[in-house]
């Protein structure tokens, strides 16, 4: 038992160690360029997939009401973006996307929607599925019935906002978010980059009515709005931003610049030193978590944070894509393993699925978006001082109590000793 008393504590600190001197490795490796894709991203959509197979799609749902839509449709955009970098993957990125526009449409992927909206099942529901519509046509467009399937689900669309005196459409019966309408308006510009200009009247029209409502504080689109006029409920908020700067790059590069130039200047931050990472209000300004952005870390919505990455690959902004890149590496709790890889060991896996769809966003519309951003050089160095902290606490325990044994020792040796 002495020996095993002795040795623990030098066992826990080898241990220790090689958990930070891994986690440094991990946050100093670099990350993959705008133009570039993870290289375990097929090992992601491996895990999502097995994931989908094992009903995570349904339990998603319970979490919140999109769920079930999102974990289907965010996995398959992931493949046809993957595809885009890497033409080696066309096929298996047909049939993974394919099937799950497949599971989008079903009966349960539209049983919480609507059908009496306009467009069908809301603007949620609509856009998003009709993103991925015409995302895998972006890949291959000799399926006549497809593509009239886009025809048709984009007319309806643009019809839906030529009709309605806001810019922002209905999700749920009574409810607007202006992330919602974005992801449509942003498949009307992809039905008009493959078919040729049909949307261009609706396209700007919804621009000048966007611009007329923004969120005074920020200058930003708000976070939800009435839906009878497009008057701001809510103030800008992360979890739906983050979504809006990915998909504003395909709708107009112009509007998106300035957008993300606000949007980066009142929500990056670099709480306590560390960082980057995304707050869920605007700087100055404090709130609650909820279903969306889930607990608040020091104001920072950790899935707003993944999100960025996505949306800084569509704006040009690298360093920051990176930045957060390397800290999910770091604090993320990936399991990486030769047939599949997966974040916060799997628990979760819809955070995998935004994890990969943002780890490969890039443009289907227009060429990737070129800007300069300044970031912080000196953002390691908080994370690796912490990360020295505790490869050295254990050997400092160690040391110390080593130190007072001996000590004790000693005494002991002086008293025992005949004067």
């Amino acid at each position: 038992m002495g020996r095993i008393r002795r040795w623990a504590p030098r066992v826990v600190g080898i241990i220790v160690t090689a958990a930070c001197l891994i986690g440094a490795g991990r946050l100093l490796w670099p990350q993959p360029g705008l133009d570039e894709q993870p290289g375990s991203t097929a090992r992601q959509l491996a895990f999502v997939r097995d994931a989908l197979d094992g009903g995570s799609d349904t339990a998603a749902q319970q979490l919140f009401p999109e769920g079930y839509v999102f974990s289907n449709v965010l996995y398959g955009l992931a493949w046809v973006q993957a595809a885009h970098t890497d033409p080696g993957l066309r096929e298996d990125a047909l049939r993974e996307a394919r099937w799950a526009l497949a599971r989008t449409e079903s009966d349960e992927g539209r049983a919480v929607f609507s059908p009496g909206l306009q467009p069908a099942y809301g603007v949620f529901w609509a856009g998003w599925t009709n993103w991925l519509r015409g995302a895998i046509l972006s890949l291959d467009h000799s399926d006549t019935a497809a593509v009239q399937q886009f025809s048709t689900h984009s007319a309806e669309i643009a019809q839906a906002f030529s009709a309605a005196g806001t810019p922002f459409l209905q999700a749920y019966r009574g409810q607007a978010w202006p992330v919602d309408s974005t992801v449509a308006v942003a498949s009307l510009r992809l039905h008009d980059t493959l078919f040729g200009a049909q949307y261009t009247g609706v396209i700007d029209r919804w621009l000048e009515q966007a611009e007329t409502r923004l969120d005074p504080a920020t200058g930003l689109l708000p976070h939800q709005v009435s839906p009878t006029d497009g008057s701001m409920l809510t103030g800008a908020r992360a979890t739906s931003q983050t979504v809006m700067h990915r998909f504003l790059p395909e709708i107009d590069p112009t509007f998106a610049r300035s957008q993300y130039a606000r949007y980066r200047d009142r929500f990056v931050a670099h709480p306590g030193g560390f960082g980057p990472a995304v707050r869920e209000y605007p700087k100055g300004v404090d709130g609650s978590g909820d279903v969306d952005s889930g607990p608040l870390v020091a104001g920072i919505s950790l899935s707003a944070t993944v999100v960025a990455v996505g949306a800084a690959r569509m704006n040009g902004d690298g360093a920051l894509a990176a930045a957060i890149g390397s800290e999910g590496e770091l604090i993320g709790l990936p399991v990486d393993l030769p047939w599949s890889k997966r974040y916060a060991f799997g628990l979760l896996p819809i955070g995998d699925a935004f994890v990969v769809w943002s780890s490969t966003a890039r443009p289907l519309t227009a060429a990737p978006a070129m800007a300069e951003y300044d970031l912080r050089w000196w953002w390691r160095l908080p994370w690796l001082a912490l990360l020295g902290l505790i490869a050295l606490a254990p050997w400092a325990w160690t040391s110390a109590r080593l130190l007072r044994g001996r000590a004790e020792r000693h005494a002991i040796g002086l008293t025992a000793t005949p004067r």
